[in-house]
């Protein structure tokens, strides 16, 4: 069946975030670690460790690059100019994979003015990494669908085809990291179904290969554009959401609402690396749905002061046939003390624009009040039972305490009452008492 995974990205969400959130929730440390091993990668290490983030122990999964790869993309100062407070540790180097088209001018390391320059992976050379990779066939294409989202992104930033797209060697050694060990736990994990309602980002201005740019970065942008992802601006000045954060989530998304009622089997989270007014963390959970022990519904109301008898009857009986739960008037006074009839349906959320469609076409009002509604109900069953007048179709109804109560279908009685000149109110009597004691 797998597993349904709900992510809380109140803060944001990057690359690591999602792998320390997923290792949190119980992801297999030794199966990643293995798995990423065997990637035709160097120049990094893996450091999975707790930190405190607002008081709280949270999952921190790290790429720690060696001094020749480091590009010291952690940096607030560099990052955020003078309007955030200088702080260092390391983050998701999303950055440095901006595309960088065939340029040999590197980016700067920090404020000191250090430059390197990198040799650069196209997207051909990446996905071949992570074909070659021991891990299982779910997870490589999960990793695929990820960075093709992002090489899309960054293509369309840069006016050039996908193929034409080269990340710095630096980025890519560690985004490919935090993408292979999202898809390696996700899959460890047998998520199914990832329920993200909308991703929170900051404002302001950041540092990238090409400059300052505004946030969300263009290949965020992008992304949350062409996946119609839900974006919640948060009014603080940061970049909460980075490309490889944005593509993971376009990637394993497939819901946008909780259910109505779950039960929480486990929850985890994973740090970031950047240190702004909101704790950087992301919040995860695997749910399981439950049935609620109410049902939805909604009630349509009109006030008609101007349709006829005839209209209105006719409109009720198009209602009920066009899936309306119930459907009945009740005379009122509106204004001016003109008499009239409020028209209220019981429905279910899906029949609520024909059922409107109907009203409108069939009655004079001009406006339809809605409601959400909340129901107890019964549990029941339709049977048929032996009696002295024949089959009768009955409705068994059953309290939560197990006791049942029968209520003879209004057809079947009527059936009898016209074939047999009976009355009405006896036999009614008759085949309730008979039908008890048969289901007894």
């Amino acid at each position: 069946m797998g597993q349904t995974l709900y992510l809380d990205c109140f803060a944001g969400i990057s690359g690591d975030m999602v792998t320390g959130c997923l290792l949190d929730l119980g992801a297999d440390r030794e199966k990643l670690e293995k798995a990423l091993q065997s990637m035709a990668l160097e120049g990094y290490q893996i450091k999975i460790s707790r930190v405190k983030k607002a008081g709280l122990d949270v999952c921190d999964f790290a790429v720690l690059l060696d001094k020749e790869h480091e590009n010291h993309d952690h940096d607030m100062d560099y990052l955020h100019g003078d309007f955030t407070s200088h702080s260092h540790g390391h983050e998701e180097n999303h950055h440095a994979i901006h595309s960088h088209i065939h340029e040999n001018d590197g980016r700067a390391a920090h404020s000191q003015g250090v430059h390197h320059i990198h040799a650069h992976r196209g997207l051909m050379e990446i996905n071949e990494i992570i074909r070659q990779a021991e891990i299982s066939e779910r997870a490589r294409d999960t990793a695929l669908r990820i960075f093709g989202i992002l090489a899309k992104a960054e293509a369309e930033a840069h006016g050039v085809p996908e193929n034409e797209v080269h990340f710095h060697e630096v980025g890519a050694v560690d985004s490919i990291i935090d993408v292979v060990a999202a898809a390696i736990c996700l899959d460890d994990l047998d998520i199914t179904e990832v329920i993200i309602p909308f991703l929170c980002e900051g404002g302001g201005m950041v540092r990238c290969q090409h400059g300052m740019m505004p946030i969300p970065v263009p290949a965020v942008t992008n992304i949350i554009r062409s996946c119609k992802l839900p974006v919640r601006p948060i009014g603080e000045k940061g970049e909460f959401v980075t490309p490889t954060g944005a593509a993971i989530a376009a990637a394993i998304r497939t819901k946008g609402q909780l259910p109505r009622q779950y039960q929480v089997l486990s929850s985890g989270m994973g740090a970031g690396k950047r240190n702004y007014a909101r704790p950087s963390i992301l919040r995860g959970m695997l749910l399981r749905e439950q049935e609620p022990d109410s049902v939805d519904v909604w009630k349509l109301e009109s006030n008609i002061d101007d349709s006829t008898g005839e209209a209105l009857g006719f409109t009720a009986e198009l209602l009920m046939e066009n899936g309306a739960a119930d459907v009945y008037y009740a005379p009122i006074f509106m204004k001016k003390n003109r008499p009239s009839y409020l028209l209220a349906v019981i429905c279910t959320e899906d029949k609520i624009p024909l059922l409107e469609k109907i009203i409108f076409e069939n009655t004079t009002t001009i406006g339809i009040r809605r409601f959400p509604a909340w129901r107890s109900v019964l549990s029941r069953q339709a049977k048929e039972c032996d009696t002295a007048f024949g089959k009768v179709t009955v409705k068994i109804c059953t309290f939560p305490d197990g006791t049942k109560r029968i209520y003879p279908e209004y057809e079947s009685i009527r059936k009898i009452c016209r074939e047999q000149n009976a009355v009405y109110w006896e036999v009614w009597q008759r085949v309730t008492e008979e039908c008890r004691n048969f289901f007894a």
